[in-house]
């Protein structure tokens, strides 16, 4: 692997500061972490706890006639059974529409959907327990096609109906013409974000009738909001704290185990812990949105893009959860990093009885970038030119026109990154003198015969922050105090760290700001305000923005109080923990200048607004910011067998201003491995509404012998609307990985393999 910075706009004045921004520090719980010594939600312990347990519905589709917990509750060392009657506040919750039930009332709309809890002091007890609860069913035909979901015939799975939102993106003429048209129907699969640490929890009563909640989740304050509804409590009743968390990608975004294990410890006034399982697991988050995508391309004859039409089916699955906001994306960003001045989107989102979907990383853009990206290859070749140069000709540049009809205020090189790529050297070929370097490797299915290799362009881009008007900030707490004659930094913000890496940055960006190398991490908790979800790749943006705005606050109290001694406040400078005065060119160590006086602020922060889009032209200033990265996949595939080697898979990504230069290249390898396995792996199986793969063994992601090597150029040119002229990482790459894998597989079986993740009985045609 190799990176490359290419610092075209630099914010800095002056050198980096040790251990700040543009270093790779240490974090802080790395090496706990690798120690195994770190410790995650299902770590958690407290004397006299119990352990609970949630029943579930096997049918996607079904009413419930009786619910009978008789002998469940009879059970010795059971203390608590409950079900939705045991539901103080409000019965329903939800992100952005309250549709889930906290415990299923009368009907049950997915495979999985809690039904009732049992609380006991061993968890095998409450395990057995549950199996004696008796539920009947009448059960139903279950809803399981996005398409025909929105039928007027279909059945009603909620009350409004089946449409979650539909989208429309008009531009320019209604009816278009082009000298060349190319077009596709396009599949893409629903995909699990598989971290390795399951949903888990521990639940505290405090005595009082309030409780103190440790769970591993992406937005604290939202699962606070929706937990004091169910509980029908304050918030000052219904703390929550962040426990370790192991991996997320957009699922824990929504409620898990929260409110569940708080009924449960109210209930009995103990402590409860809940732990998923990996198969339950699978049933209690959400899933990337499968999609169903027709798509159409007009050009003149030298491949300029006249216009472009779309119609994009996303299964939301039995709830709403993060839909709308998805179907928002997939909507004004699906069709690509490319000016097309006609342009006719209808982009639905729909309620079935498959598992419910939200929020996974690129988030509505990775599912339209396979069909975008498949169309311009398609494209490329009916005009005779290559896929690079198609790319050139028609990508964004800085004063483009998105698709809402914003103007792209800052970078968008997407010519850059793809002629970068194209720049690298090719890796070699070495058939046959390596089974490890061959497709199926030391299975020994082949010494080189029956394999070709083809190597597959794609670019993308990804909005930045909540979008559409959303009151989107975070809260920082910055304290500066005197320990031991030293100066320490505190930083308490409500920012999930979720592996990202944030509790690092927000070191580096005090240690920049405020000039002290001592800074402490207070634990993310409920209270300080929110700081929002870590998702959208905003965290390093909107809390990155927020604790700087802290400590320039802090830096300035700091800077008065020196004033206060006869210095003049414009010339003082913090720097190496002290006070300087260049123009008199004295210093005064922090330390004597406070004593034992604390100075610190709280700042709530905010990015420049957006706004909404119209509802029937999808034209508004939607998004804060993009995003955007290619990617270059050379792969060998073996044609007789379906199977396929990811040779290489080289990205270019602008990053706007590499924070963490480390971390920036591990979001990149981590966003291009996840798209890869999408690409050729990844797929929840359903089957009439019903999971068919809920583990590891048969629900597979790429192990370190599938991650091919991956040249990775990064590029900075600064957004002058963002704090240090950042970009967020973490998703583009994602989004461009996955079609230039499919891109290359296409390019070596000349096949127009048009669904992913692409199958070895897709490539042989034995599907």
């Amino acid at each position: 692997m190799t990176s490359r910075a290419d610092t075209r706009t630099d914010t800095r004045a002056g050198t980096t500061t040790p251990g700040g921004i543009g270093d790779s520090p240490q974090r802080p719980d790395g090496i706990r972490k690798v120690m195994g010594e770190f410790a995650y939600g299902s770590d958690l312990w407290m004397d006299g706890m119990l352990w609970g347990v949630t029943l579930r519905s096997p049918h996607p589709y079904a009413r419930i006639t009786r619910v009978d917990i008789t002998e469940a509750l009879a059970t010795a060392g059971v203390f608590a059974v409950l079900t939705h009657d045991d539901v103080p506040g409000e019965k329903y919750f939800g992100l952005e529409h309250q549709d889930q039930p906290v415990l299923a009332i009368d009907v049950v709309r997915y495979q999985g959907e809690p039904i009732a809890l049992v609380a006991a002091d061993h968890p095998e007890t409450a395990r057995r327990a549950m199996q004696k609860i008796a539920v009947e069913y009448d059960v139903l035909e279950p809803v399981v096609d996005a398409e025909k979901a929105l039928l007027p015939d279909s059945p009603r799975l909620h009350p409004d109906g089946n449409l979650v939102r539909h989208v429309k993106i008009r531009t320019g003429d209604a009816d278009p013409v082009a000298d060349v048209v190319v077009a596709g129907d396009y599949e893409v699969g629903m995909q699990d974000q598989a971290f390795l640490g399951p949903e888990s929890g521990l639940a505290v009563p405090d005595g009082t009738g309030g409780v103190d909640l440790f769970v591993a989740t992406q937005w604290l304050h939202v699962d606070q909001r929706q937990v004091c509804a169910a509980l029908g409590l304050p918030p000052d009743r219904v703390r929550l704290q962040l426990a370790g968390v192991g991996g997320a990608f957009g699922g824990r975004e929504d409620l898990s185990m929260h409110v569940h294990g708080c009924l449960l410890a109210l209930h009995t006034g103990k402590p409860v812990k809940m732990v998923y399982n990996r198969e339950e697991s699978f049933f209690g988050h959400v899933h990337r949105h499968p999609a169903k995508l027709h798509y159409e391309y007009g050009a003149d004859r030298d491949g300029t893009l006249v216009y472009a039409r779309a119609t994009v089916h996303l299964d939301g699955g039995a709830y709403a959860s993060s839909t709308p906001a998805v179907v928002g994306n997939a909507g004004t960003m699906g069709f690509g990093p490319y000016q097309i001045p006609h342009l006719h989107m209808d982009c639905y989102g729909a309620y079935t009885n498959n598992p419910p979907c939200g929020a996974m990383r690129g988030f509505g853009s990775v599912q339209t970038a396979f069909a975008v990206e498949a169309l311009m290859d398609k494209l490329a070749d009916a005009v005779g030119l290559d896929p690079v140069e198609i790319r050139v000709r028609n990508g964004y540049h800085e004063g483009s026109h998105a698709p809402t009809g914003q103007v792209i205020d800052s970078a968008a090189p997407v010519a850059e990154l793809v002629q970068r790529l194209q720049a690298m050297p090719l890796p070699g070929i070495t058939r046959g003198t390596d089974l490890r370097e061959m497709p199926g490797g030391v299975s020994n299915t082949t010494h080189g015969e029956g394999v070709r290799r083809g190597v597959g362009y794609a670019v993308a881009y990804k909005n930045v922050a909540f979008s559409e008007g959303f009151d989107d900030y975070s809260t920082a707490r910055v304290r500066l105090s005197i320990v031991e004659g030293r100066p320490v930094v505190t930083v308490h913000t409500a920012a999930a760290e979720v592996g990202q890496g944030l509790v690092t940055i927000e070191q580096q960006i005090c240690r920049t700001e405020l000039g002290v190398e001592q800074v402490v991490v207070a634990p993310q908790d409920t209270q300080v305000g929110s700081a929002g979800s870590s998702s959208a790749s905003r965290q390093t943006y909107v809390t990155g923005g927020a604790v700087k705005a802290a400590c320039e606050s802090v830096r300035a109290l700091v800077l008065a109080r020196a004033a206060q001694h006869g210095l003049d406040a414009e010339d003082l400078r913090l720097e190496g923990e002290q006070v300087v005065s260049r123009v008199l060119g004295i210093s005064v160590p922090l330390a004597d200048l406070l004593g034992d006086d604390d100075v610190e602020d709280t700042v709530e922060w905010r990015h420049r607004p957006t706004s909404p889009i119209d509802p029937d032209t999808g034209q508004g200033d939607a998004h804060v910011q993009y995003a955007f990265a290619a990617h270059r996949a050379v792969v060998d595939v073996d044609v007789e067998l379906g199977l396929v080697k990811v040779v290489e898979l080289a990205c270019t990504q602008d990053v706007g201003r590499a924070m963490n230069p480390q971390a920036v290249v591990g979001q990149i390898q981590g966003g291009s491995t996840q798209g890869m396995g999408l690409a050729l792996m990844e797929e929840i199986q359903i089957v009439d509404g019903k999971i068919t793969n809920p583990s590891f063994t048969d629900y597979l992601i790429p192990t370190i012998l599938d991650t091919p090597p991956m040249p990775i150029e990064v590029l900075e040119y600064a957004d002058p609307h963002a704090p240090y002229g950042l970009r967020g990482v973490g998703e583009a790459p994602t989004i461009s990985s996955g079609p230039a894998v499919a891109a290359a597989i296409r390019a070596a079986t000349g096949l127009d393999l048009r669904r992913v993740p692409i199958r070895p009985e897709d490539v042989t045609g034995t599907r």
